[in-house]
């Protein structure tokens, strides 16, 4: 009987130990005292048999091999780094470059199966300085102003040439310069909020602001330009006297960087009368944003040495170029024509183009560097541009159909208390509060100094998907008012532009399923990017040394996890420290399902080796999970910042309980399709012991969701703060019409009623009112708010026709209208419609 309570008392502790991740030393003399204990007992009884020799003996031997590590790493490392060498998955010089590139920040913390909260809760709620919010309520104010998209997109074929005076002159471009060169050197916060702002105005005016402020030029030449580079170009790009674009991807080469074909080749070359040392580059590229109109180029190119007029290296690899585009050889000028959006989109083309060395960015000695610069710059900015253009174009949806749902009426009830209707509603909100908490949070822990890769390619992906989602929502919703174009329509064009955010920056397939987990599994894992260095480490007793630190690291990680997995299943995550508040709950859900990510996604990589990267599926399932909880955990601590409104907790909740139990079905999807079905068996006994548990959220708290968004409700002001309203147009008719409805109703009840009784006759609305005040139904007073609300009401509701010889009859010529350059000066042709 002792005997056996012994054997479960030390079964408990090793739980205990493994659960609370203690250390291997740790754990051995902690099972050392209670055998020993037990040992003593025997021996007060006289009852020392050979079970406790035997136990005595086993636990001497895995002390000895396990914690003496020169035989350690002589009996298992050595071996198993042999074997993780073979089973490792081949890694070109570009992944490496891009696994590399950037920092961890929150994302590390789920990867670990323990985040600690108070780390998220450490990071300061996002603030504009005055300087900011002064730019976001003047200069972006007016620009928007100045902009209509319809003309844009279906007279123009661009943006007016005062608009484009406007962004120069005001440092549109030059948010990321800094002061010391004339750029306004703002936070990635601002940055993001004024993309959010104009995107859900023209998405044609924020795809030209985001890309100099992104992954371009003036980026490059900030953090690797040489002083002369930067003192040269920065000041002129900040003064809009250059126009940046930068060429990576060609008709052979998107996503695989490796395969890039645009090369460059040392050799002497004559430049301003002399000769010098240089390149002579051969490019083609496509989908290069600002291209017709840019007169500086950045290029991305493969730098051949031969002739070793640099040095002993033939092939430097990748390398990236500043290229005045009016050097001859180079064409640009031409334009692609994206889904009816007409921002300055075009291919490039150069042909024995001739540069000096010093036209490298950064100068000769970054060489080759191209590949780590992007993506350490593609690191932060992934965050920020398509996240902020997609989020601005949601919010201006999710404000135009809240209230159109509310003053559309149908069978006597806006359409906004059906409740498919509401169901459509909900989930705008949901996705709309998930989407504006991810895109701030995620910018204000870049301006703490993180460059997060995976963080950036979840909100890549996530947040442009679930626009895609509120897209078809608003169409479903406003129906026939959306889908006929033309200047009363403010969202068929956002419509339109959805898909080019899901295809640029890395098509939405490719980051799901091979970016987020691909990179994810070994930049945030705390052993396993450790495990790889070993492994290409070439003198073999440091490889062996890292190896060994690393491999049983992650063995305790892998078996602590297996045991919080298996508890925190039992009891749902409670007993987790998180958060107090009508929160809690979500904290601990996360918890529990880093703890079983965590051991889900260290057995994908010990069963499926290197060949996980071909397992796309797997992959993507376990990106999810990971994406699910960042996004989960963006959304409570954005309700932490705002100080936790109780108008705002029915779309917080909405969203952890839509991202926790699509999580908890991924799980479930992962271990229905794992290759290994007995594993799969075992691994649904540990992250499910008491079964899948979590529901989606209810009808009930989609139905609070939809009533604050078709009112002029807290949550709903909050949470479409950044939507541009304007003095007039469709957005400025909606928010007066909202603001009359709840005083405009009754009146109506009443008239309807009035008719019902036959007191006056069924007539178009305006006559019935009238009719109403001329029988002392409505006062004086009442006629005239009703006579002013439906005039405004018809106009809302109205859709735009034309005559047949008005569509079609303006052909988009191409022709750069309005970059403000000598080139291109006087040509805008306009064809009236």
């Amino acid at each position: 009987m002792i005997t056996a309570i012994t054997i479960a008392a030390m079964f408990l502790m090793v739980l205990i130990l493994l659960y609370r991740g203690s250390g291997l030393l740790l754990t051995t003399f902690s099972l050392a005292l209670l055998l020993a204990a037990y040992s003593a007992y025997q021996a007060i009884v006289g009852d020392v048999g050979p079970g406790v020799i035997a136990s005595w003996s086993i636990l001497l031997l895995a002390a000895v091999v396990f914690n003496i590590r020169p035989l350690r790493r002589r009996l298992i490392s050595s071996p198993g780094l042999k074997a993780f060498r073979r089973i490792m998955p081949d890694m070109s010089d570009t992944e490496r470059e891009a696994l590399e590139a950037g920092t961890v920040w929150w994302e590390g913390e789920l990867f670990s199966g323990r985040p600690d909260w108070n780390q998220l809760s450490a990071l300061p709620a996002g603030v504009l300085s005055d300087e900011e919010q002064a730019f976001l309520d003047g200069p972006v104010q007016e620009l928007c102003a100045m902009v209509d998209e319809w003309k844009v997109t279906h007279e123009w074929g661009d943006l007016p040439p005062e608009a484009w005076a406007f962004i120069k002159e005001n440092g549109f471009f030059a948010m990321i310069i800094p002061k010391a060169y004339g750029g306004l050197e703002f936070s990635a916060l601002a940055q993001s909020e004024v993309l959010t702002r104009v995107a859900g105005h023209s998405p044609t005016a924020a795809s030209l602001i985001a890309v100099p402020n992104s992954l371009g030029p003036g980026e490059l030449l900030e953090k690797y330009g040489t002083d002369e580079q930067k003192n040269h170009y920065l000041p002129r790009l900040a003064r809009g006297e250059e126009i940046p674009c930068f060429g990576l991807t060609g008709p052979r080469n998107g996503s695989d960087a490796a395969s890039l074909t645009d090369t460059g080749i040392v050799c002497k070359g004559e430049w301003q009368g002399q000769e010098v040392t240089g390149i002579r580059l051969n490019w083609k590229k496509r989908y290069i944003t600002l291209a017709p109109v840019a007169t500086v180029l950045g290029l991305a190119f493969r730098l051949y040495d031969p002739d070793h007029l640099m040095g002993d290296t033939d092939d430097y690899g990748i390398t990236a170029a500043l290229i005045p585009t009016d050097l001859p050889g180079v064409t640009t000028g031409r334009r692609h024509f994206p889904l009816n959006i007409p921002f300055q989109n075009g291919p490039t083309e150069g042909e024995d183009v001739f540069i000096p060395l010093d036209f490298i960015i950064g100068g000769p000695a970054m060489a080759g560097q191209g590949w780590r610069m992007l993506m350490e710059c593609l690191a932060a900015g992934r965050a920020i541009s398509l996240p902020s253009n997609t989020t601005g174009g949601a919010l201006a949806g999710i404000y135009s159909t809240g209230a159109y749902a509310r003053l559309r009426r149908q069978f006597n009830m806006p359409i906004g208390k059906f409740e498919g209707v509401e169901e459509a509603l909900a989930r705008m909100g949901g996705y709309g509060w998930i989407m504006d908490a991810a895109r701030r949070v995620t910018a204000t822990a870049i301006d703490q100094g993180q460059e997060p890769p995976v963080a950036g390619a979840i909100l890549k992906y996530h947040v442009t998907e679930m626009a895609r989602v509120v897209g078809n929502d608003v169409m479903d919703v406003q129906a026939g008012k959306a889908i006929c174009m033309g200047p009363r329509n403010n969202t068929a064009r956002g419509y339109q532009s959805i898909p080019i955010a899901i295809t640029v920056e890395g098509a939405n397939i490719l980051t799901r399923n091979m970016i987020i987990f691909g990179q994810g599994a070994i930049r945030c894992h705390p052993w396993v990017l450790k495990q790889l260095h070993a492994a290409l480490e070439t003198d073999q007793k440091k490889a062996v040394r890292e190896y060994d630190a690393a491999l049983f690291g992650h063995l305790g990680f892998t078996m602590s996890n297996a045991v919080r997995a298996f508890w925190l299943g039992l009891t749902r995550g409670r007993g987790t420290s998180a958060p107090g508040g009508d929160t809690r709950r979500y904290y601990q859900h996360i918890s529990r399902f880093s703890a079983a990510f965590a051991l889900m996604a260290d057995v994908s990589m010990l069963t499926l080796g290197g060949a996980l990267k071909k397992r796309e599926r797997i992959s993507a399932r376990l990106g999810d999970m990971l994406s699910y909880m960042y996004l989960a955990s963006m959304v409570l601590k954005r309700y932490e910042d705002l100080g936790r409104p109780g108008d705002d907790l029915p779309f917080v909740e909405w969203a952890c309980r839509d991202l926790i139990y699509k999580l908890q079905e991924q799980l479930h999807g992962l271990l229905r399709n794992f290759p290994s079905p007995l594993l799969a068996r075992i691994l649904r006994l540990m992250v499910f012991p008491r079964g899948r548990s979590f529901s989606a959220p209810s009808d009930a708290l989609g139905h609070q969701i939809a009533d604050r968004l078709i009112s002029e409700s807290s949550s709903r002001e909050r949470l479409t703060r950044p939507v541009y309203v304007g003095q007039d147009g469709p957005m400025k008719q909606l928010a007066d019409a909202l603001a009359m409805v709840d005083a405009v109703e009754p009146l109506e009840k009443r008239v309807r009623e009035a008719v019902r009784n036959g007191r006056i006759p069924h007539r178009a609305a305006a006559e019935q009112y009238r009719l109403a005040g001329e029988a002392g139904i409505l006062d004086d007073e009442e006629c005239k708010l009703m006579l002013r609300y439906d005039a405004l009401l018809t106009e809302i509701i109205a859709v735009d026709d034309f005559d047949g010889r008005e569509l079609g009859t303006r052909p988009f010529d191409g022709i750069p209208a309005h970059s403000g350059t000598d080139r291109d000066a006087g040509q805008r042709d306009h064809v009236d419609a």
